[in-house]
């Protein structure tokens, strides 16, 4: 039951539907409270509800009930950096590592975190000021900002600002948070028209009269350079949008030159969006062009991770690099940069798709690897080893080369037969009926095969089954 609602959690979450998916895996964790898989799952739920603190909980408790998975930490320092808190994110993903040092998904969240808290140490000044449990009291006390407090946008505001600093700066136009500045810097801060008139100390106060309002555009056209370079920001973005679009027509229509030119010039108008490179890439990939698909998504996750970009975005491009190496294979070595891309993927978004292309690639891989393996003859040279270590009484090696046999021709039924009488010999019963059936499945008028089976059934005291078994030769 409870790996029924994991499975139906986990749906949920692929189709990013967090909801419905922490539902399930509340229910997952009801049945099975022990099980630390569910704890980390929900968490990732809640944090991509941005629900940071019950992200945190959950994460806690997966590090408590399996203290030695490198995942759990993975989610703690996620949390943490959800909340803001870089430097217990850090010890997190520090944390992590020590179990698993190669764990890219650690090593790119303790980049980040790291990014993230120096950025903050580079903060305004006014920064600080906002962080400590005084801060609500001070605003409640002062009778202006306690009326504030009952408006949902300003209460928003400042809790923005107390999750990054840097944010302040957004909204010094507003005349509330300039009041509460002034009561946190326990100064009055007013329109004026010099630095002197600017900060004042709230102990001694100027009258009232000596503000001159009249003057106050003097001081408004040095900002107003802003707005325009914003309007000139957003209309390249706008641009680079319709740029895209166009190439999804043209992609849509197979004219990939048309696409790869609109797709181009839409990361030269925004290169702050690496869908454009994604989307070439896929052009690339139509085209057959593999070595420019993979160099575009190479480009695509190094710069993503420049601008932390959605982590399935980068798993996309992980994606289409993984598909240019499918495409490239020829022998099943080749498969194998295939395999490790789609992995990678997976980490950064469990996706279906992605999951499924493994799992292929992992197919063709080993079908691929028996099909340069097989060989007849050096099947039938460890099939006689095999059979020399038998009549010695020597099953473990006499296993060992006839499964060497089986490697190089897995489609002779007399080895499965031999290995199964080892196997007989040896009491593992389970394989050896394995080795059985997949006999007569190779061979059905292969009468040893029925022998070979019927024999370890009445070992297993299915004596009815013996029976039937023995009558079908």
């Amino acid at each position: 039951m409870a790996d029924e609602a994991k499975s139906k959690g986990n749906a949920a979450f692929s189709s990013g539907n967090y909801e419905e998916a922490i539902k399930h895996f509340s229910e997952a964790i009801a049945l099975a409270p022990t099980n630390h898989v569910l704890y980390s799952n929900r968490s990732a739920a809640y944090a991509s509800l941005h629900k940071y603190n019950e992200a945190l909980q959950d994460a806690k408790k997966t590090v408590e009930i399996k203290a030695d998975w490198s995942k759990g930490y993975s989610r703690l320092g996620a949390a943490y950096v959800g909340l803001g808190k870089y430097d217990d994110a850090i010890s997190s993903y520090k944390k992590g590592l020590e179990f698993d040092p190669s764990n890219e998904a650690l090593k790119s969240g303790l980049a980040d975190a790291q990014a993230a808290s120096r950025s903050r140490a580079a903060s305004s000044p006014f920064g600080n000021i906002f962080q400590g449990p005084e801060l609500w009291a001070k605003l409640t006390a002062d009778p202006k900002t306690r009326l504030y407090l009952q408006q949902p946008d300003f209460v928003k505001m400042i809790q923005d600002v107390q999750k990054n600093p840097n944010n302040i700066n957004i909204y010094l136009n507003d005349q509330r948070m300039m009041q509460v500045l002034g009561v946190l810097l326990n100064v009055n801060l007013r329109n004026a028209t010099s630095e002197e008139d600017a900060f004042e100390h709230t102990s001694s106060p100027k009258p009232q009269q000596k503000r001159e309002p009249e003057r106050q555009p003097e001081t408004q056209p040095e900002p107003m350079d802003i707005p325009d370079e914003e309007k000139e920001k957003k209309a390249r973005k706008a641009e680079a949008q319709k740029e895209k679009e166009l190439g999804n027509a043209a992609y849509k229509k197979k004219d990939f030159e048309v696409a790869i030119q609109h797709y181009s010039k839409a990361m030269d108008l925004d290169d702050e969006d690496i869908s454009y490179l994604t989307n070439r890439a896929a052009v690339y990939l139509e085209m057959g062009k593999y070595e420019d698909c993979i160099k575009d998504c190479d480009k695509a996750v190094e710069r993503g991770r420049e601008l932390h970009s959605d982590y399935k975005m980068i798993a996309r491009a992980l994606t289409r690099k993984g598909t240019a190496y499918v495409k490239m294979a020829i022998c099943s070595k080749d498969y194998e940069p295939a395999i490790e891309t789609f992995q990678k993927a997976l980490t950064e978004h469990r996706n279906p798709d992605t999951l499924k292309k493994l799992n292929e690639a992992e197919k063709a891989k080993k079908d691929l690897e028996q099909q340069e393996d097989f060989d007849p003859n050096l099947a039938d040279e460890e099939r006689e080893k095999g059979n020399e270590f038998f009549k010695q009484q020597q099953y473990p090696e006499a296993i060992k080369h006839y499964t060497e046999a089986l490697r190089r021709n897995p489609n002779d039924a007399r080895v499965y037969s031999n290995r199964a009488a080892c196997y007989t010999k040896l009491a593992a019963l389970p394989e050896g009926l394995k080795d059985a059936n997949k006999c007569i499945e190779l061979d059905p008028s292969f009468t040893k095969g029925y022998s070979r089976k019927a024999a370890i059934q009445f070992f297993m005291k299915e004596y009815d089954k013996a029976m039937e078994t023995y009558q079908m030769y």
